[in-house]
This record gives structure tokens, sequence and C-alpha cells, in this order.
């Protein structure tokens, strides 16, 4: 916010306007474990779950998106700096996600992943790709998965260096595994660590 304030000029015995800023907020980032059916955004005309069910903190926004049926760690921050610094595509912010799919990929599979297929808005940069086991500290997804009995699921950690709309959910698909359940465990150098789907946590940044 602009302020204008007044001095007298000793030469010439004339009043001065001057500018004075109001002091620059301080910085804030908060990391949340957003749960499954959670918008990545404070309001909802249609009455949906938004972050302002579960953070009472204002001035803060995502930094990039997680869709409605995605979970995971999202980073809020008042910094528009940090945020293009972590969304924008020239910085190349690893982000990792940990994949259910549908079907075992092979490792043709995986290598078309890593190095980056093309997408119907472009190739994809390359990526890391590697199976997994379950991870066991994982939570049950409300609601479940719905899985098909006579199909296999198995799980990808899947590292991302750009961010396009519903990017892991189409490269899977386009290899022939289709996505069933998607977490973000981390975002440059956070992670969820020990955050329970619906927590969050302010954490220092310099």
């Amino acid at each position: 916010m602009l302020k204008l304030a007044t001095k007298k000029n000793s030469a010439t015995g004339r009043r001065q306007k001057t500018v004075s800023r109001a002091p620059k907020a301080p910085r804030r980032v908060i990391l949340f474990n957003k749960p499954y059916d959670v918008l990545p955004q404070f309001t909802d005309e249609a009455g949906r779950k938004t972050l302002k069910n579960y953070i009472p903190v204002t001035g803060v926004y995502a930094a990039g998106r997680l869709d409605r049926d995605s979970e995971g760690l999202l980073v809020l921050t008042n910094d528009g700096k940090l945020q293009a610094e972590l969304t924008q595509p020239q910085h190349k912010t690893g982000k990792v996600y940990l994949v259910q799919v549908e079907g075992i990929p092979d490792t043709a599979a995986l290598e078309k992943l890593r190095h980056g297929i093309t997408l119907n808005d472009g190739p994809t940069l390359p990526a890391g790709a590697e199976l997994i086991s379950e991870p066991e500290w994982l939570w049950p997804r409300e609601p479940p998965i719905r899985e098909r009995k006579t199909i296999p699921t198995s799980w990808i950690k899947i590292t991302l260096y750009e961010g396009r709309n519903r990017q892991v959910r189409r490269m899977t698909a386009h290899v022939g595994f289709p996505t069933l359940r998607l977490i973000r465990y981390s975002l440059h150098n956070w992670s969820l660590d020990d955050l329970a789907p619906g927590e969050w946590k302010e954490v220092k940044y310099v």
C-alpha cells in the first residue's frame, strides 16, 4: 500500500509530496497434505470442499495445482516470486509423485516415460520413472479406488520437471497403464514427511 506524505523543501519553502511504502508482509510458506476430493483453492461456488475447510490462513495461494482427484503435498505461499520458481517450466523444479496404476509396467513402458513421450500438447521432458512397492505408511483413500479383480495394480515413482494439466495421468495412460491413484510426495525441497491427510504446517524458507 502506498501512502503520500509531505515535507518542506528548505531551499524553496515549498512542500513536496513523498511516497512511503507499507512494510512488506513476511514470507509465509505452508505445506498441506491435500485429501482426495478437495479443490486446491479457497472458494467454490458449487459448495465443494476447498482449502478453506482445512487452512485458517489468509493471503496465501497454492503454488501449482493438485487436482481434486489427486492427493498429497500442496505448497501455499504469499510470495509471488517463490510461486513462479516452483511452477514455471524454465525453473525445472522437481516434483515426485507416487502413482498406483492398472497393470504392471514393463521396462519398455518405463523407458518411454523416462525419455519423454508426445502428448496432445507436445513432447514431455525426460522424467524419472521406477517401479516401487506400495508405501507402508500410506493412508487408505476414501472412497477406495475401483479395482478390477482380473487385473493387478502396481506403483510407480514418477519425477517431473514441468507441470501440465493432468500430466501424470495422461503419461501413464499413453503407455498403457491408467492411473488409479495419484499422490504428490514432494516438491522442491519439501516432502509430506509425517503430515496426515488434512494436516498442514508452516515452514521457514530463506
